[in-house]
């Protein structure tokens, strides 16, 4: 669905993008992640014409695009566009207008989507007198109507409490399911292990890692072994510890041992196993290695 190859961008003598590469398949979940700055609102303009390219190639579908293909495609920016002294429906049948529904059609899709997001007594009320948080859900609202078959979505659940979150990933788990692409922008790693298919992650516009979850966290750290216990972890040819603090450790598989082995080497020794659990490395974790502890506070956004 989404073909970028070789792509350079320039902004006079500072590169911002610098031979990017990556394909997105039609009707999976694709994270488009990165730290601020580290190109992806570029790239993303790039792609629907709003930037032209120093070089490469861009295509969706197979082709540049054109603005006639936005009655395909579904665009959240993470600067929201709506007209906030008009009302809530008014607003949602203009833009369902344009991207080419009936009146009718407008109006009916509008009223049952606001009240799927606990906005139906709504319509009537200026944008500007909702919450930033409801005006988002229609910003949502007005990307999906359309039905589109590439829908990018820039930041979606930002400053979303719990429940609105798991809304919004329930409205983007139904648009897959009825056949669209999804290209999402999140620093809500456990949204991207959740629905994303594959990811990038870009790094000062550059590819730093591409593919499945479990072959980014695979690539990044593999399985990690954490054990509460009392007594002295050992040495060990099979692990190395990457994390000890007073009765905790975290350890990081040196071979293709199994945790059984590993298990029994630690009791063998003497050590008193109080819990032992084993897992991957979470994308909160890779997101940190890739990008360093002064972007941590990205991840809470």
């Amino acid at each position: 669905m989404v073909h970028i190859q070789d792509f350079t961008m320039a902004f006079g003598d500072r590169v911002v993008i610098d031979g990017l590469s990556f394909d997105i398949h039609r009707g999976e979940t694709f994270g488009f992640l990165g730290s601020n700055g580290s190109g992806k609102t570029t790239t993303i303009r790039a792609l629907l014409g709003i930037y032209q390219p120093t070089s490469g190639t861009l295509h969706i579908d197979g082709r540049v695009f054109r603005p006639e293909d936005g009655k395909r495609l579904g665009y959240l920016p993470e600067e929201r566009g709506l007209y906030k002294k008009e009302s809530v429906m008014d607003v949602m049948v203009y833009f369902g207008r344009l991207k080419g529904l009936s009146l009718a059609a407008a109006r009916e899709w509008s009223s049952s989507y606001l009240e799927r997001v606990d906005l139906g007594d709504q319509g009537s009320t200026r944008l500007d007198k909702l919450s930033s948080g409801q005006q988002q859900k229609v910003q949502l609202g007005v990307t999906i109507m359309n039905k589109p078959e590439l829908l990018i979505l820039d930041e979606p659940t930002k400053g979303f409490d719990p429940v609105n979150r798991r809304l919004l990933m329930d409205i983007i788990e139904d648009q897959k399911r009825a056949g669209a692409t999804v290209m999402m922008v999140t620093h809500q790693m456990d949204e991207v292990e959740r629905l994303c298919d594959r990811v990038i992650l870009l790094k000062d516009g550059r590819s730093e890692a591409y593919g499945t979850v479990n072959e980014i966290q695979d690539h990044y750290g593999g399985r990690t072994i954490r054990v509460r216990y009392a007594g002295t972890i050992p040495a060990s040819t099979h692990f190395e510890v990457s994390l000890l603090e007073r009765n905790y450790a975290e350890l990081k598989f040196t071979d293709a041992t199994d945790e059984a082995a590993i298990l029994r080497e630690l009791v063998d020794s003497g050590l008193q196993v109080r819990e032992f659990t084993t897992s991957k490395l979470s994308l909160d974790e890779v997101f940190l290695k890739v990008y360093g502890e002064e972007h941590r506070s990205e991840l809470s956004q």
